[in-house]
């Protein structure tokens, strides 16, 4: 268990440890399930793939005292799994919505993480020039799907604003280990093969990346937030 939480994990029970596997089971059944989607409980098991996260980083974090950050974690988690099944549901038909869910959650994420930020804040070198980076390839994902958006141009950049602070935020705060930002860049990722497959272009290899890397950002971000935390308070 301790490979699955980064270590050992403190306030970490016998049910957070099912909450966990059922998550990483949940979500590795929906991708080996993918060529076959969507049949009867699909959206039920992508579902599960998030919802569980939401709940142990709930309980983790109460039992370690830390009440505001076990909301807004969650709250960010739970939203996330609002937007799955959205997308699932009609990625064409609940596209504005799901994306309503994911930039409550992006925002979420950054109230959390700001919570962390050092006072006063005094970004390292290496801080500046990894955010400088992000918002770099943030601004060449725009420009590659600029043309196509159509009249999702407003919602879509102020997306793009969204993820883009979450990820910014996650390095500003200094983690004592590099999860949570390594999660923080993988749901970049997700998020932006998403938007190449969408809006410019369809790639079958792309498409078989967008899970994986969405899943392991989520699970990086609330398993190495919860091990940061615990460890410290």
């Amino acid at each position: 268990m301790g490979v699955l939480t980064f270590g050992r994990l403190r306030h970490f029970g016998a049910l957070d440890q099912w909450l966990l596997f059922l998550s990483i089971g949940s979500s590795a059944t929906y991708l080996a399930t993918r060529g076959v989607q969507p049949f009867p409980g699909s959206v039920v098991l992508k579902a599960l793939g998030m919802a569980p996260l939401a709940v142990l980083a709930w309980r983790v974090l109460r039992r370690a005292e830390r009440d505001r950050d076990a909301g807004i974690l969650a709250a960010a988690l739970g939203l996330s799994c609002l937007g799955d099944v959205l997308l699932h549901l009609g990625a064409r038909r609940y596209f504005v919505h799901a994306l309503a869910a994911f930039l409550l959650a992006h925002l979420a994420y950054v109230l959390l993480f700001t919570r962390s930020w050092p006072r006063p804040l005094r970004p390292s070198a290496g801080q500046l020039i990894l955010a400088t980076l992000v918002v770099i390839y943030a601004l060449v994902i725009c420009a590659s799907i600029w043309t196509a958006l159509g009249r999702l141009l407003i919602p879509a950049l102020a997306y793009a604003c969204a993820i883009t602070a979450m990820v910014i935020s996650a390095i500003l705060a200094g983690f004592a280990r590099p999860y949570v930002v390594i999660g923080a860049l993988l749901f970049l990722i997700s998020d932006s093969l998403i938007a190449a497959g969408r809006f410019r272009m369809s790639a079958p290899l792309a498409a078989l990346l967008i899970w994986p890397t969405y899943y392991l950002g989520q699970y990086g971000i609330a398993i190495g937030y919860l091990r940061d935390k615990t460890l410290r308070g």
